[in-house]
C-alpha cells in the first residue's frame, strides 16, 4: 500500500472490459492505476496513453517485469489464460481479480459475500449474468425451498468482445456453478443469447424459479432488498418484472451502463466491472484498516 493509502493497481487486458475498468479505477479514491497491459500495440492502448494512463504491450510479462509489485491485478483477458497468469503473479503477492469465467479463484458477488474478499488471493467475479442474478436467487433461496432455477441472459452483440465469445461454454458453466454454490439448488440451467437487434438490446437477465410456498409479496420484498443492495455499486441495475404464479416465480432484471467508456446498452460489461471495483475497494478498506491497527 502506498503512503497515500491507495493500492497500486494494474489491468491485464485492453479490450472492452479492460479499458472500462481502467477508466473506473482512475475515479477511485483508494485505487491507483499504475499500468494497463495488452498484448499488442492496439488503438485502445494508444488512446489510453493519450489520456495519461501508463500502458505496456507485453501482456502478462509486462506485469512480471515491472519495477514495482502491484497490490491488485485485474485479469480481463481469456479464461484459458487465467491459471497461467495467476501462477506467474504468485510471487508478487498481488490479489488477482479475475473477470474471466475461469472458475479458478473464490467466487465473489459483493452484495452476498464481500466478507470473503480479504481471505483469498485469487477471486473470481463469476460472470456478468452471475453478478446480476446471484444476489436475487440467493435472497429467494434463503427464504424458500427452491427445486430448480433457469436463467437466460441476453446481451447485445456489440457488447460482447472476442474473448467473451471464445469463452461462451465457460460462461455458461461458471454461471451455473455460481448459482448452485450460492443457493444450494442443484437443478440449474443457464442459457445465453447474443442479440444482433438494432437498436441494441439492453442487457437483461430472466430468472425462472420453481419452489415451495412462493408468494408475490414475499418474493417481491426479497427481490427489492437485493436490488437495492446491488444499486449501491451498480447504479443502472433495475427490476423490470417480478411475478409469482402457483409454484413458479419469474424475475427479470435489466442493467444499463453508467456511461464511462461504454454505451448505455452494455450493462453486461458495466455490472461485472463495477462489481470488480467494489471488491477491490473492499480489499483496500481492509488493508487500510489493518495498516492502521499495526501502526497504532
Amino acid at each position: 500500500m502506498q503512503a497515500t493509502g491507495r493500492l497500486s493497481v494494474s489491468v491485464l487486458g485492453a479490450g472492452l472490459i479492460g479499458m472500462d475498468l481502467a477508466t473506473k479505477i482512475m475515479r477511485s479514491d483508494c485505487l491507483d492505476l499504475r499500468l494497463v497491459a495488452g498484448r499488442h500495440d492496439a488503438a485502445e492502448l494508444r488512446r489510453a496513453a493519450r489520456r495519461g494512463m501508463p500502458v505496456a504491450t507485453g501482456g502478462i510479462q509486462s506485469l512480471v517485469d515491472a519495477e514495482e509489485d502491484f497490490d491488485v491485478v485485474f485479469d480481463a483477458t481469456n479464461a484459458s489464460f487465467h491459471a497461467e497468469h495467476a501462477e506467474k503473479l504468485a510471487a508478487s503477492g498481488a490479489m488477482i481479480v479475475d473477470l474471466t469465467p475461469s472458475r479458478v479463484g473464490q467466487m465473489i458477488v459483493p452484495s452476498v459475500n464481500r466478507e470473503d474478499i480479504g481471505s483469498h488471493r485469487d477471486i473470481s467475479m463469476v460472470t456478468c449474468g452471475g453478478q446480476a442474478c446471484v444476489p436475487i436467487l440467493h435472497a429467494i433461496a434463503r427464504a424458500h425451498e427452491i427445486d430448480c432455477v433457469e436463467v437466460v441472459t441476453t446481451a447485445a452483440t456489440l457488447s460482447v468482445g472476442r474473448a467473451s465469445r471464445l469463452n461462451l461454454d465457460e460462461y455458461v458453466q461458471t454461471t451455473q456453478d455460481a448459482i448452485r454454490w450460492f443457493t444450494g439448488v442443484e437443478d440449474v440451467k443457464a442459457l445465453v443469447n447474443i442479440s444482433p437487434a438494432r437498436p441494441a438490446a439492453t442487457f437483461r437477465v430472466a430468472m425462472y424459479l420453481r419452489g415451495r410456498d412462493l408468494t408475490t409479496d414475499s418474493v417481491r420484498a426479497l427481490v427489492t432488498r437485493a436490488a437495492d443492495e446491488i444499486r449501491t455499486y451498480v447504479k443502472g441495475f433495475g427490476v423490470s418484472v417480478c411475478t409469482v404464479n402457483d409454484s413458479t416465480a419469474f424475475v427479470s432484471v435489466e442493467v444499463t451502463s453508467s456511461g464511462d467508456r461504454l454505451p448505455h446498452y452494455a450493462g453486461n460489461l458495466d455490472i461485472i466491472n463495477s462489481a470488480a471495483i467494489q471488491a477491490a475497494e473492499c480489499y483496500a478498506a481492509g488493508r487500510l484498516a489493518l495498516a492502521g491497527r499495526e501502526t497504532a
